[in-house]
């Protein structure tokens, strides 16, 4: 009874990106255990897997801790999507977005086609991104320094390539952003980021890029 209540009151404490970082450490796992026989070697593996892991929360406390060491238990993937499962409950939402709040954000956009919110599992997001074909633009809803910000500007689709926001080898496209220089000045910044949003919150496991490139369109 005392571990139930102590599951009632363990809060979010994973971002999208963390969570996707486990996954990425839990399919390892599953892979090792396919190839490798050794258990010494299996269990040294899943120890280094968790303390990679847990370096990614530096006030986790013991029932957080506790939380993660499941993994330490994994060996193929039906108990991976069981334990997968079970921490989602933890992970932590993205801003609680509305189409009114959206269209705050982007106040210069007169008939902003907002994507349908009530299909969006927020806590499957690090940004929210959309794309408007019919005006080749593309569209971010991002949290930097605790604020809400609208990024909005041209994009054109180009190839396979790396994404500058997760990092990995996808279909890309031009970013452009035209964003203040000054008192009275702007000028165009961006960079090659996934066509797929979807896609892409999937494979950041990390929000350095995605900090990186809010940073470049703010500068």
């Amino acid at each position: 009874m005392e571990n139930k209540n102590t599951e009632m009151n363990l809060k979010p404490f994973i971002r999208n990106d963390q969570f996707n970082f486990i996954k990425f450490e839990l399919k390892n796992i599953i892979s090792a255990h396919l190839s490798v026989k050794d258990k010494e070697t299996l269990d040294a593996l899943k120890l280094y897997a968790f303390d990679k892991i847990q370096n990614l929360f530096p006030d986790l406390n013991e029932e957080q801790s506790e939380r993660l060491y499941k993994i330490i238990d994994i060996e193929e993937e039906t108990q991976a999507k069981h334990f997968l499962h079970e921490l989602k409950q933890y992970v932590i939402p993205f801003a609680n977005l509305t189409e009114n709040a959206i269209r705050k954000l982007f106040p210069k956009i007169g008939k902003l086609k907002v994507p349908p919110l009530v299909e969006m599992d927020c806590r499957e997001i690090s940004y929210l991104g959309w794309n408007d074909v019919g005006l080749g633009r593309k569209f971010l809803v991002v949290e930097y320094d605790g604020k809400l910000m609208g990024i909005e500007g041209t994009f054109k689709e180009s190839h396979k390539g790396i994404c500058s926001i997760c990092n990995r080898l996808e279909e890309i496209g031009l970013f452009v952003a035209n964003v203040k220089s000054g008192k009275e000045s702007y000028v165009n910044r961006g960079n090659y980021i996934c066509k797929n949003s979807v896609k892409c919150n999937q494979n950041i496991t990390s929000l350095d890029k995605l900090n990186s490139f809010i940073e470049v369109l703010k500068k």
